[in-house]
């Protein structure tokens, strides 16, 4: 073959591949790493965190072998931190880690092509923006976002990038969950009329290190950095380590735990957030000196903004001093109940003949079911969002960055969840009902926008 036809072949298949990527909408880099399977995904840790090192290493150690995955890199702003980080992904990697002293160093280096985002509540959408816009793939930890202003900055910075992000919500990935979401979307439940979710816990130490926070030296971290956009404070270890505990760096109940089970609600019924929201609770335990409660009851009405005669009630209720932490979920309807505590589909509570019969209607029952029975595969546990769930979503996310195709939890779950989080903060902290304007993309309350 002439060396000019062997070229012309080669520019002709370059130029085909060329026109196949654009009409699907990837990117030459995204091509590249679909057609290049083999080629190494670089993994940097953002935050060598309890989290990461409880539950997003177990599964990426699982499979990270078979699908060409490596840790390479964490960054972390605190020197202890970085320095634990370091030794101990070393130690499960069996090679060096890079170390970097914040993000700007770690990107910088070119070093990584996807992270793992385990910071604290406050910092997770202004880390995510850094990572798509340096072009990585990101694992976000959950809450996604604790201020409206972070949540648009993000949402916008991901759709407008070729990233793939996975944001930390397991039950989308769990099988029980999807045959509920399956049972209800196709119909089989009846128009959803009230959810119950509830999270306790009897634990005093929750969300405090004490001996931690001795540890924590202003002179070993870079505080300014760690408040990014918040008001500026005095260095305080407690803040740093206990965030959880202080608004506006957590929400505390509603990020931790509600972000979860609300979206659940969003996934199940396709509403985006709540149209309106009160609260109510206090500090009545634990007088630590946080900011957050550690009791709440939250009340929010869903359904079609143009439509104020149609919807379902949700509440959220969550104890710090009293409970075993078996979180609970529970939908109802006018024919029975779904519950994700025993993964059953029931006619308990429905409408009964005799009933119906009296105001001259048909009863309105369930069938008995398990959503186990509907799912693929049992996933034992799933209700509490434990390691069964958090391995099958960080397979997800793993699979996604390989095949660009978008995960269970993709960057619009986030935003869904942070919305009803910050409403229910806006509410809890103000006193007042919270609503969301949809043109502005604000959470209101007596007519102003929700500032912290």
């Amino acid at each position: 073959m002439s060396n000019s036809r062997r070229n012309f072949i080669k520019q002709s298949a370059k130029a085909a591949a060329g026109t196949y990527v654009a009409t699907m909408g990837f990117s030459a880099s995204s091509y590249a790493r679909i057609i290049g399977a083999n080629d190494r995904v670089r993994v940097g840790v953002v935050g060598f965190s309890d989290r990461h090192r409880s539950s997003h290493i177990p599964p990426f150690m699982k499979f990270y072998k078979e699908m060409n995955f490596d840790i390479v890199a964490v960054s972390d702003l605190w020197k202890l931190r970085r320095e634990e980080g370091q030794a101990f992904l070393k130690g499960k990697m069996g090679h060096d880690i890079k170390a970097f002293r914040n993000n700007d160093e770690l990107y910088d280096s070119k070093s990584v092509d996807a992270v793992f985002i385990s910071t604290a509540d406050f910092q997770h959408a202004r880390h995510a923006i850094e990572a798509v816009k340096a072009g990585c793939d990101v694992y976000c930890e959950k809450p996604f976002a604790e201020t409206m202003e972070d949540a648009r900055a993000a949402l916008k910075a991901v759709k407008e990038s070729k990233s793939i992000l996975q944001i930390g919500s397991q039950r989308r990935s769990g099988a029980n969950y999807k045959a509920a979401a399956d049972f209800i979307q196709e119909g089989k439940f009846g128009p959803i009329t009230m959810v119950e979710l509830t999270w306790n816990v009897n634990q005093p130490g929750r969300w405090r290190r004490p001996a931690l926070v001795a540890k924590c030296k202003e002179e070993d971290l870079d505080w300014k950095r760690f408040l990014i956009n918040r008001p500026f404070e005095n260095f305080d270890p407690r803040k740093y380590l206990e965030y959880r505990l202080f608004w506006p760096y957590s929400s505390g109940l509603p990020g931790q735990w509600m972000s979860h089970q609300i979206d659940t609600v969003h996934w199940f019924s396709g509403l985006g957030h709540p149209r309106s929201v009160t609260a109510n609770g206090g500090i009545y335990a634990w007088k630590d000196g946080r900011r957050n409660w550690d009791t709440i009851t939250a009340a929010m009405d869903y359904g079609p903004a143009d439509d104020p005669t149609s919807g379902f009630q949700v509440v959220f209720m969550s104890r710090q001093h009293n409970g075993d932490e078996h979180p609970s979920e529970i939908y109802y309807s006018n024919g029975g109940e779904l519950n994700l505590i025993t993964n059953k589909v029931s006619p308990k509570g429905g409408l009964t003949a005799r009933y119906a019969a009296e105001m001259g209607m048909k009863p309105n029952l369930l069938p008995e079911l398990n959503l186990t029975d509907l799912a693929i595969k049992v996933e034992a546990g799933a209700n509490t969002g434990g390691d069964v769930l958090t391995t099958a979503h960080v397979h997800n996310w793993m699979e996604c960055v390989r095949s660009r195709k978008q995960p269970n939890a993709p960057v619009e779950a986030g935003y869904a969840h942070s919305i009803a989080n910050i409403m229910t903060t806006a509410a809890s902290r103000t006193g007042e009902k919270a609503t969301f304007d949809e043109a502005t993309q604000e959470v209101m309350v007596g007519g102003k926008v929700f500032k912290y």
